[in-house]
């Protein structure tokens, strides 16, 4: 069967799989990424707690694990081209944390609420639509949609036990080793790029607002299903989070495992995801996010070009020099990373693999088709 006609497997059947040669690549290059890939562990303990208990993120009491969190497995991924696997290694199916990868599945929601007409507009502000007093005043209230999606937002409070100063002046290219929680002024809303796990957060509320009901289950129903993934995954929120929303109480999720929480999830579902970005909303000749919200989703920033609407971007190659800068990413911290590369038709899955080892990666399965 040529590559271009291999449907997704239904929910339960394994990924096709393609001889090296058929998919246009030497095997010998894919055998030496995957071996690449097991030798190169996160230096991340296995036990998750105690690296967040470390003060890797944030210094005690700001530190403080609110959320489920456990040991992690080993190192493990697979690669699809045109839909078939191509090469995998450890064990794709170890349910783990998958930390901020978290985030762009709730890009992937606030894009079902835009189809459903729970978003009108991006630029609309969020408080006219979700009155919690989350979006209050001229500070908060000025704050869109599209700021929350592109960590532009600048809100500011408390939520679930955490002030988002927690996360002001934090720098990724150091994380773990620079400081942060540094109080400084607020700049307008849409006027500066920061990552900030409380905003976040506070996006994740928004919609749970907005669909007024949980978000995994809206999740597992208009996008999980319809991909044919297991029900192995779940995402979670903070002992703190939940939420009154027409008299029932609700676990609003986490965006990450910063502070426990989050979303487990194993490599095969993961691949399924970043399938359904590469194929821009479609599966299976169905249609499960619009076209135009997979572009949206990957404009860049203007404040931060390598960023889109929760998406990791690759413009100009600064992000990774070996990946073309079409490429797009879901990333977690650890060496949680979905790449997915539509000028080649790949899908790359790796989890726990050390950060600083995976342009080299990318490097070997693109020479792999030189």
């Amino acid at each position: 069967m040529p590559l271009d006609a291999i449907l997704p497997p239904p929910h339960g059947a394994p990924w096709p799989e393609a001889a090296a040669d058929v998919a246009g690549m030497n095997w010998m290059w894919l055998e030496e990424a995957a071996r690449f890939a097991t030798e190169n562990e996160t230096p991340w303990p296995r036990d998750l707690r105690l690296h967040l208990e470390s003060g890797y993120f944030e210094q005690p009491p700001d530190n403080e694990i609110l959320g489920p969190v456990r040991p992690r497995g080993e190192p493990n991924g697979l690669v699809l081209r045109s839909g078939a696997k191509i090469v995998s290694w450890g064990d794709t199916e170890q349910v783990d944390f998958t930390f901020s990868a978290a985030k762009s599945y709730l890009s992937l929601l606030a894009g079902i609420a835009v189809m459903d007409g729970l978003i009108a507009d991006l630029d609309e502000p969020v408080g006219r639509t979700v009155g919690d007093r989350g979006f209050e005043g001229p500070h908060n209230g000025a704050i869109t949609w599209r700021h929350l999606l592109q960590n532009t937002s600048e809100w500011e409070g408390t939520l679930f036990g955490k002030s988002d100063i927690v996360d002001r002046n934090r720098n990724l290219a150091v994380e773990g080793k620079g400081r942060k929680g540094d109080p400084r002024p607020l700049r307008e809303p849409g006027r500066f790029w920061e990552y900030n796990d409380v905003r976040v957060n506070r996006l994740s509320l928004a919609l749970l607002r907005r669909f007024r009901r949980p978000l995994p289950e809206v999740f597992a129903e208009r996008i999980m299903r319809p991909i044919g993934a297991s029900s192995d995954w779940s995402w979670h929120g903070y002992r703190t989070s939940t939420v009154e929303v027409d008299g029932q109480m609700i676990e609003s999720v986490a965006g990450g495992t910063h502070w426990g929480g989050g979303m487990l999830i194993h490599a095969e579902d993961q691949a399924r995801i970043g399938l359904l970005m590469s194929r821009r909303g479609e599966w299976a000749g169905k249609r499960i996010l619009p076209e135009s919200w997979i572009a949206e989703s990957l404009m860049p920033c203007a404040l931060n070009p390598n960023y889109g609407l929760l998406w990791w971007l690759n413009t100009g190659q600064t992000r990774y020099k070996s990946a073309p800068a079409s490429s797009f990413f879901a990333s977690g911290a650890g060496g949680n990373l979905t790449w997915i590369d539509p000028d080649h038709d790949l899908v790359a899955v790796m989890r726990w693999l050390d950060p600083t080892a995976a342009d080299t990666f990318m490097r070997l399965i693109i020479q792999a088709m030189e």
